[in-house]
């Protein structure tokens, strides 16, 4: 095991609790986030808790665990290396390469001698049946490419515009720590992650055909970041480029690419009564990074590239998003956590009195008394209008909320 691991301790702390507990740890996220390496910092903990613990690691990317294929070749291994007289921590990286993993695991859960850790990188593989095989036995971890902050972390950078700026435009995958932050070296090795998530857990495991299609949609998200649209609207662009697919096709590439967690889509909702909108969603990507690699990174994109940062950094903090909209009022996000939200509006700059009555305007109007902001990169931070805060770009994505 590396000893320069990085320790990221907001997905320890949520682990903590329940270490040696008798039920499922399961860690969820697209490749390369760094699931591996927060399993690896968990073994740390055990070992300095449990002196006698007997770790039993699986890596399915480990050409190594190549037999290990379906749940009784799991259960075999497993049982083969328990130790009778200590506990044993099972650590299962990339489960969903396994079939019928889950039955294996929830025999496994029935001996109090076993602690059991896994990965996942596609949202199927916890699928409703599975689900409901494991109901009650598991919890789910999400985890997600780099925040800011572990970003100045990882590469020992001050908290600063200047970084602040490598981040937008590099984004978030841990293990660019080990390149240097220069166009053509980021955006080579990004390229290809990019491809190992659509070949492999998009493509390979969806069996599909039409690759250039996929790669197409890709391209049309990464043009239309935070935009509003249906897959309506999708199929028509495809259509002007002489591209001919239904929209059904179209929701199910597009739900292929979320179950990736490559792309979150985003439903929108009533600001009063809750109402989700079943036409009409947003799509953000889980790393920026990635998003720039395969689409030119252009300052004139910076709008959209700071609305996908701030949605980024409300899912690591926890949160439940959504769009927010009442009539033709929209509200970039209402975002939940613990029965409390706050609402967030996005804008690049708060350059004239239009922008800033549209911005403050449209929180002012909803009457309650939650948190709301507004994010920009203008360089004041701090002021607020009628109990609205007004946070720098900086600022917010270095706060807890």
């Amino acid at each position: 095991m590396e000893n320069d691991v990085i320790q990221r301790k907001r997905y320890s702390d949520k682990i903590k609790p329940f270490i040696g507990k008798q039920i499922i740890k399961v860690l969820t996220g697209q490749r390369r986030v760094g699931k591996s390496y927060v399993l690896k910092q968990i073994i740390k903990q055990i070992r300095r808790l449990d002196k006698n613990a007997n770790i039993i690691y699986i890596d399915k990317e480990d050409l190594l665990f190549d037999f290990i294929k379906t749940a009784e070749d799991l259960n075999k291994y497993i049982k083969s290396r328990a130790a009778d007289k200590s506990k044993n921590y099972v650590f299962i990286d990339e489960i969903q390469e396994i079939k019928k993993f889950e039955k294996t695991m929830r025999s496994l859960l029935k001996n109090p001698i076993y602690d059991l850790y896994c990965t996942g990188s596609n949202a199927n593989f916890l699928s409703s049946e599975i689900s409901t095989f494991l109901s009650g036995r598991y919890i789910e971890i999400p985890v997600h490419s780099l925040s800011f902050k572990e970003f100045c972390e990882f590469h020992n950078l001050q908290n600063d515009k200047n970084t602040l700026f490598k981040y937008l435009k590099f984004g978030g995958m841990p293990y660019l720590r080990h390149l240097e932050l220069e166009d053509e070296i980021v955006y080579q090795y990004l390229k290809g992650v990019y491809s190992t998530v659509i070949y492999k857990d998009v493509i390979a495991r969806n069996k599909i055909r039409n690759t250039a299609f996929l790669e197409n949609l890709v391209l049309f998200l990464a043009d239309n970041t935070g935009q509003l649209f249906s897959a309506k609207k999708i199929s028509d662009y495809l259509k002007s480029q002489k591209v001919s697919i239904a929209a059904s096709q179209v929701i199910d590439y597009l739900n292929k690419l979320a179950n990736a967690f490559f792309i979150h889509r985003v439903k929108r909702e009533s600001i009063v009564g809750k109402k989700v909108f079943e036409i009409g969603e947003k799509f953000y990507f889980e790393d920026i990074g990635l998003r720039n690699a395969i689409f030119e990174y252009k300052q004139t994109d910076i709008g959209k590239i700071m609305e996908n940062a701030v949605y980024n950094h409300l899912l690591y903090c926890g949160y439940d998003v959504a769009i927010g909209c009442d009539g033709d009022r929209e509200i970039d996000f209402i975002a939940r956590k613990k029965g409390e939200k706050i609402y967030v509006q996005v804008c690049y700059l708060l350059h004239d009195s239009k922008t800033v009555e549209r911005e403050f305007g449209n929180l002012e109007r909803i009457k309650d008394n939650y948190p709301k902001f507004v994010v920009s990169m203008d360089e004041f931070s701090g002021n607020s209008r009628n109990g609205i805060k007004h946070f720098n770009l900086l600022d917010f994505l270095a706060s807890d909320l």
